[in-house]
Order: structure tokens, then C-alpha cells, then sequence
């Protein structure tokens, strides 16, 4: 009988026991599934902070100044002291032109100059002669003024010829072609054997290297935007800071300043005509060269911003994924403002205290179970300049696959 009661006792305790191992055998696989089931993402909190702004355009370098050399005087070149690309010095010769004619010229006007003189001078004793007579009453006294008038005339005439001695010398003198200013010469300088006709011919090109202008354009509605453009052309402050990218991608290290505005917009394109100063001492800048302006100086306060590569589009539908309260996805639709480095300034849609998606987008719907991986701006590489981290092919192509599910 206690055996009885026992083994009674023994089944009823492996049933017991046999029921708790399926039950939780049972919640294990079910956890089991649901984490295989997760979505493995990375995800940071929405930045709220001051966000400077930038402004990017076309320009181009020219030169601070810069003068087309012609010659005063017209002849053939028989000289050139300098080489294409030479640097020089303002006053240093540059060409001579062929004299010969203009050195008969200063012979020919010197000697009318001296007959001229030799007139007056006799006309002059003359009129002493006349005016003693006069005082004996030996002549009239309209002699005496005709021949005054005489002496006036000669004077004149050798006045006259006086001038165009110095004319003759001027002309002389400029057979030889100096720089007008300091600078570097280009290389179109014409040859010896031309012939330079005054004020025609573009011997050749002087410009200054450093300080050089970069020139850009900017719209109606920017420059309400930087209108402080003025005053800083007045020399009153300059806020905004001005750099400059070139065609290889390179950032020239120095930065400059906004120093002319132009007085008007172009009436062919509404752009207002700007022109910053840079410092050019190793004259890597050259004139003709493109660059890109960028203009920092305005700053957002307490701005929203989302990592650019957190952003998808869909026709004209922008929105990112946020993780929502109970560990799903969230599509959140969002308004976009201006793109600052990695980040995109967002205007509505997205608080302080969301948390967006960052990788992992590729085929993530909305409503889906996520695993979370907290990262920071830093780890991403992300930050207010050039985003250059590599962007993967998954990433990339999010906004045309399974985007389009959400």
C-alpha cells in the first residue's frame, strides 16, 4: 500500500516536472525567435545645437590689378629686355622701338627752334635801335609799334618751336617702352620685328600676384542675406568668412575678406558682382583659375540636425526612420533645410529627443523590430564639414528599394 501511494506520488511529479521543461522550452524558442527576427541597426539621438551656415559659389581668381602695356609712339621693336613670365619692376625698360626717325625729328625742331631765336634776337635790336630814334624824334612812333608788334610775333614763334623741341624729345624718349608698375608679365608679349602702333598694339601684360581677387556672384535674395556685405566694404567689419576651394578639391589654407560690391545687380542675370581679397605669396593662385567661394558667418541657434545618410526620399516624400517607443520602426516625415557638412538642418518633424536610423536602412520598413546599436557623430564620422566617409553601395541605394515599402 505505501508503495502504492508513492508511485502515485512519483508520476504525478514527473508530470509536473515534464510540463514546466516544455513550457519553458516553449518561451525560450519563442525569445529565440523574436531576437532572430530583429532588424540589426545603428542609431544615434537628433543633434540640437548652434549650427553655423555656409554659402557655396562659382568664382573665379583675377588679378588685383593689372595693365595691357602699349607703346606712346609707333615703330618697329628693336629690343626686348625681359622674358614671358619674368617678374619686374615698375620703371624697368621692357622694349625699344626703332629711334632713328625720331631723332631726326629732335634735330629738325632744334634747329627751328634756333632759327626762331635768331629772328627775335635780331627783331629785339631792331626795336632798341628804333626806340633810341624815337626818343630823337628821327622816326614816328608807328614805327616803333610795328616793330614791337615784330618782336611779339618772334617770341611766340620761338615759344612755339621751343615746345616742339620737348615734344621731339618726349617722342624720343619713349622709343623705350618701361613697366608701368610691379608685377609678373604674361606670356603673349609680342616679338622683336613688330611693328607697335601708339596706343594699338598690346605689347605684352603686367600683373600683380599677391594679393589677388576671387570673383563670384551672389543672388538678390543672398545678398539681403549678407547684407552686411556693405559695410564690409567700407571696412567696418567683416563677419563673414571667406575661403576658397580649388578644382583638385584642395582648400587653400589662407582666408580672405570680402573687400568690393558691385554698385548694381546685372540686369542679364539679377547676381550682384562680389570680389574677395586673398593673400597670395607663394602665387599658387593665378589669374584665370576657378574656385569654389564659401561664405561662413551666419549661425542657427539651437538647430535641429540629422546625419545626411540618415535621409531618404521618395518622390517628393522625405522622411527618415526613428525608433519608436516600443523598439519598432518609425517612419517620420520631415522638412528639410540647409545642408552643413554631414548633417541636414531639419525644419519640422524631429525633435531633441528622437533617435534616427544611421545604417542598416537598406530594406527597413516601418513597424519592423529592431536591434539597436547606439553610436556617436564621432564614431560615424560624422561632423560640420565635408562628409567624407565612405558611403556603401547598401546605403546608398536605400531610397530606391526598400524604401518604397515603408
Amino acid at each position: 500500500m505505501f508503495f502504492a501511494k508513492n508511485k502515485k506520488s512519483l508520476a504525478l511529479m514527473l508530470t509536473l516536472a515534464l510540463s514546466a521543461t516544455v513550457l519553458l522550452s516553449g518561451c525560450g524558442a519563442k525569445q529565440q525567435q523574436q531576437a532572430a527576427g530583429a532588424t540589426q541597426v545603428k542609431a544615434m539621438k537628433v543633434l540640437q545645437q548652434d549650427a553655423p551656415v555656409s554659402s557655396e559659389y562659382a568664382g573665379q581668381i583675377v588679378g588685383r590689378d593689372e595693365v595691357k602695356v602699349q607703346s606712346k609712339v609707333s615703330g618697329k621693336i628693336v629690343e626686348k629686355y625681359f622674358h614671358g613670365g619674368d617678374h619686374v619692376d615698375a620703371g624697368q625698360p621692357l622694349y625699344r622701338l626703332d629711334s632713328r626717325q625720331y631723332e631726326s625729328a629732335v634735330l629738325q625742331a632744334q634747329a627751328n627752334l634756333a632759327q626762331s631765336q635768331a629772328t627775335l634776337s635780331n627783331a629785339q635790336t631792331d626795336l632798341y635801335r628804333d626806340q633810341s630814334l624815337l626818343a630823337a624824334d628821327a622816326i614816328s612812333e608807328q614805327t616803333v609799334t610795328t616793330q614791337q608788334a615784330n618782336v611779339n610775333a618772334y617770341s611766340a614763334a620761338a615759344a612755339a618751336n621751343e615746345a616742339l623741341v620737348q615734344k621731339a624729345q618726349q617722342d624720343l624718349d619713349d622709343t623705350v617702352v618701361y613697366a608701368p608698375m610691379s608685377g609678373q608679365v604674361s606670356v603673349d608679349d609680342v616679338a622683336v620685328g613688330t611693328f607697335a602702333t601708339a596706343g594699338n598694339t598690346n605689347l605684352v601684360t603686367i600683373g600683380t600676384i599677391d594679393p589677388v581677387f576671387v570673383q563670384f556672384s551672389i543672388s538678390e535674395a543672398e545678398y539681403l542675406k549678407f547684407r552686411n556685405i556693405q559695410p564690409m566694404q567700407s571696412g567696418s567689419g567683416n563677419p563673414l568668412d571667406v575661403t576658397v576651394k580649388l578644382s583638385d578639391g584642395s582648400t587653400y589654407p589662407m582666408d580672405g575678406r570680402i573687400v568690393q560690391a558691385d554698385r548694381a545687380l546685372a540686369q542679364n542675370t539679377g547676381t550682384l558682382t562680389v570680389k574677395a581679397l586673398f593673400p597670395n605669396p607663394n602665387g599658387l593662385l593665378l589669374p584665370g583659375m576657378f574656385a569654389r567661394v564659401k561664405l561662413t558667418g551666419e549661425t542657427i541657434p539651437n538647430a535641429i540636425l540629422v546625419p545626411q545618410r540618415a535621409v531618404q526620399q521618395l518622390l517628393d516624400k522625405t522622411f527618415v526612420m526613428v525608433v519608436g517607443a516600443d523598439g519598432k520602426s518609425e517612419s517620420r516625415s520631415i522638412e528639410l533645410g540647409q545642408q552643413i557638412g554631414s548633417y541636414y538642418i531639419v525644419k519640422s518633424g524631429l525633435s531633441a529627443s528622437d533617435t534616427v536610423v544611421v545604417e542598416g536602412l537598406s530594406s527597413l520598413t516601418e513597424g519592423k523590430d529592431l536591434a539597436v546599436t547606439m553610436v556617436t557623430p564621432e564614431e560615424m564620422g560624422f561632423s560640420f564639414d565635408e562628409d567624407t566617409t565612405p558611403f556603401d553601395t547598401m546605403t546608398s541605394s536605400e531610397a530606391n528599394s526598400g524604401d518604397s515599402n515603408s
